[in-house]
């Protein structure tokens, strides 16, 4: 059973988490989730698309999940979607995302180097652990870049 709440002028509103809803534990809590639902997305398609070579499956992973990632922050995490449009939260959120693309390439290209025959549950096990230390240092830009007026 799904359960909608409207405010006073019909709006669809969702619902809070304990404490305040735009509460920095609040936000990192939707935040980590949505993380979660694209870092799985992420995965099927890194393993989808892995006979191509990993770069390519973590191109399309990354590009996929962070546009997916963007829409979900601008809607939920930080509840923008009012203030912000969804262009500007792919450009600015992209922007961002492509930073960890850069720096997950780059791991990548290191694993590879060390060890050439890393299969591809290692490759995603370390793109993820490098995505989750992006992904704290995204929440702040999020937080105080993309989505920062009204907060």
């Amino acid at each position: 059973m799904i359960v909608q709440f409207h405010d006073a002028v019909g709006s669809p509103t969702y619902p809070p988490l304990r404490g305040r809803a735009g509460g920095v534990f609040a936000q990192l809590t939707r935040f980590t989730l949505v993380g979660t639902a694209s870092n799985v997305l992420y995965a099927l398609a890194f393993f989808t698309l892995d006979v191509y070579g990993s770069f390519v499956a973590n191109l399309v992973g990354v590009v996929t999940s962070s546009m997916l990632a963007n829409e979900l922050h601008r809607r939920l995490t930080f509840r923008a979607a009012d203030r912000v449009r969804w262009f500007v939260a792919q450009w600015e959120g992209g922007t961002l995302a492509l930073i960890g693309l850069a720096v997950s390439s780059l791991a990548l290209a290191v694993l590879h180097t060390l060890f050439p025959g890393a299969d591809g549950l290692v490759q995603v096990a370390l793109v993820i652990a490098v995505s989750a230390v992006v992904g704290g240092l995204r929440f702040l830009a999020l937080r105080g870049w993309v989505f920062a007026s009204g907060l």
